[in-house]
């Protein structure tokens, strides 16, 4: 049987998945109504469960939030540091995490946002700490670094491209170009390449563009 939950997770999940579309397409400027289209729900029914735009968008980054919390957790309970690691980056870039950056700035950090944030930081750099001290991660690179090309990869130019021109003959080839290049970019993780250039990134960098100017 399903219950108003299930429907409610569903559309949720939908909702999710289109802002992410539409997102990467229009930006912080997306309205609801094309989330709403996108994701197959009526604008009516949205806003009787979302009163505001930045409702909206606090309870999207909340979900997003929890998946990226949930991989690492997953990443941490694989005995090898490495598979964890790489695991954990797979799972997020397939997410598309990193992809309502676009609305960072735009809206409130609730309390429960900057929990859930809190708590993924430290389970991704306990991830990061682990893969260094088994000698698997290369040493310059940063909990910051692999962030950072996290939300890189999580949007795919050419994958988007075709999806909007309608080219389901040529999906299947950009998904599997995109995994390669997914696999050089965890290669480039493992020690033995040459000093990264420049200093570390700092966390400012994902701070700095949450808050509100």
């Amino acid at each position: 049987m399903i219950t108003r939950k299930d429907i409610t997770e569903r559309n949720d999940r939908a909702l999710l998945q289109a802002a992410r579309d539409v997102l990467a397409e229009d930006g912080a400027h997306a309205s609801v109504a094309a989330i709403a289209a996108r994701a197959g729900i009526g604008i009516g029914s949205l806003y009787r469960r979302y009163k505001t735009k930045e409702e909206l968008f606090q309870r999207l980054s909340v979900l997003s939030l929890d998946h990226w919390n949930e991989a690492a957790e997953q990443g941490l309970a694989d005995p090898d540091p490495w598979m964890g690691l790489a695991a954990f980056v797979c799972g997020c870039v397939e997410f598309g995490q990193g992809s309502l950056g676009p609305i960072a700035g735009a809206i409130e950090v609730t309390q429960e946002m900057g929990a859930k944030s809190r708590r993924g930081d430290e389970l991704f750099d306990e991830l990061v700490r682990r893969a260094h001290e088994a000698g698997v991660l290369r040493r310059d690179v940063t909990a910051v670094d692999i962030s950072l090309l996290i939300e890189q990869f999580g949007r795919s130019p050419v994958v988007d491209q075709l999806r909007k021109q309608g080219r389901d003959d040529l999906l299947p080839a950009a998904a599997e170009a995109r995994r390669r290049l997914i696999a050089i970019a965890l290669d480039g993780l493992r020690p033995g390449h040459d000093p990264l250039p420049g200093s570390p990134p700092g966390k400012e960098l994902f701070t700095g563009r949450w808050s509100s100017q």
